[in-house]
């Protein structure tokens, strides 16, 4: 049931944009396609291998015979690209763009990442999906094989919002041969904050316990954390979860396994990757990311702060900004960050066509 649903609704999204774009001159088309990963076979939570892919093509790409850059754009978690396209009015905001020429035409690319759970933390986990992997060998190719793309790392960019940011920079960072141009809107998991993670309020009794990621719903940051260990301390000989975890009982209390935890800082903190991987950053053109000042869990605040400190430090050129405001307030109006900031970077850095 909750499947149909989610597919008559990004029916509805098609339809509704594609009659706006008949009915307004210089709109765009979003497409709705989709490819059969065989990648995304590997997990065990039970992700359809049948992906949805949202494709926004300029009002020109009909009635041209160019080729466009590519930008994909990466959702966040416990979300998905209908409830993302309903919410940001984001195709509306690209049509106005490139008809006032704030910036250049190109395709951009919203894949589903969504899962059973909370969705992709764009990782390679046998438990959870080989994302990365997915991202990087199936649908790169697909989008350059199916439609106009110009089919290199100077005209292919990535960006995302907050967990979907963390996704862009890590993909940035790790396959400069493949994208070339980065902005992170409000990224999360830059780094540590000010509160230890064995601080947090996390119910590892009942992670303990359970027998299914439902009954851990609505225990606050709990079930987060488990899918972050699915993500990142896979193990596919360890039901029902298929993951190692942080704390395990000991003595009849719950005790720190200091190895767990540092194996997901270092994968998941992207200030943990960015020294090993220095030599691909300065490869790429063009980094930017921001965030906002008052996001309630302050540790974003301090990690992202902290990670453009540690990006100055090894020479990294980036653009980085705090702004006073929530994410989810400035990002997506008429005169929002994504407006006002991230296309006109895009426009500065991606390499366009000649027409």
């Amino acid at each position: 049931m909750k499947r149909t649903l989610t597919v008559l609704l990004a029916t509805l999204v098609t339809i509704l944009y594609n009659v706006s774009a008949a009915q307004t001159p210089g709109a765009g088309t979003l497409v709705i396609d989709s490819l059969t990963s065989t990648i995304l076979k590997d997990n065990k939570i039970h992700i359809d291998p049948l992906r949805k892919v949202y494709i926004y093509l300029p009002a020109s790409y009909n009635t041209s015979k160019r080729s466009y850059p590519v930008v994909f754009y990466f959702h966040t978690i416990f979300n998905n690209p209908t409830q993302f396209l309903g919410s940001s009015g984001i195709k509306s905001l690209l049509d106005k763009a490139f008809e006032s020429k704030l910036s250049r035409e190109f395709i951009l690319v919203i894949p589903d990442c969504s899962s059973p759970t909370a969705g992709s933390f764009y990782e390679n986990s046998s438990t959870s999906g080989r994302w990365l992997d997915y991202i990087t060998q199936e649908l790169v190719p697909f989008i350059d094989k199916k439609y106009r793309s110009i089919p290199q790392k100077e005209s292919r960019a990535v960006t995302g919002e907050t967990m979907g940011g963390r996704g862009a920079l890590f993909l940035a960072i790790t396959r400069p041969d493949l994208f070339n141009v980065v902005y992170a809107l409000h990224p999360v998991a830059t780094g540590m904050g000010n509160v230890p993670w064995v601080n947090m309020d996390i119910n590892w009794e009942k992670i303990h316990q359970a027998k299914s990621y439902e009954e851990l719903t609505g225990l606050g940051f709990t079930p987060l954390f488990l899918m972050i260990q699915q993500a990142f301390l896979p193990n596919p000989n360890r039901p029902p979860f298929y993951c190692d975890l942080m704390f395990e009982p000991e003595d009849g209390k719950m005790k720190l396994n200091v190895d767990n935890m540092q194996k997901v800082k270092e994968s998941f903190l992207l200030d943990h990757c960015v020294e090993q991987n220095r030599q691909k950053l300065l490869q790429l053109k063009a980094i930017a990311f921001d965030w906002g000042r008052f996001d309630p869990i302050q540790d974003h605040v301090i990690s992202a702060q902290r990670f453009s400190r540690q990006l100055q430090d090894l020479g990294i050129n980036h653009e980085a900004e705090e702004y006073a405001g929530l994410p989810w307030t400035k990002n997506w109006t008429k005169t929002g960050r994504f407006y006002t900031r991230v296309l006109p970077f895009l426009n500065r850095n991606l390499q366009f066509a000649e027409k």
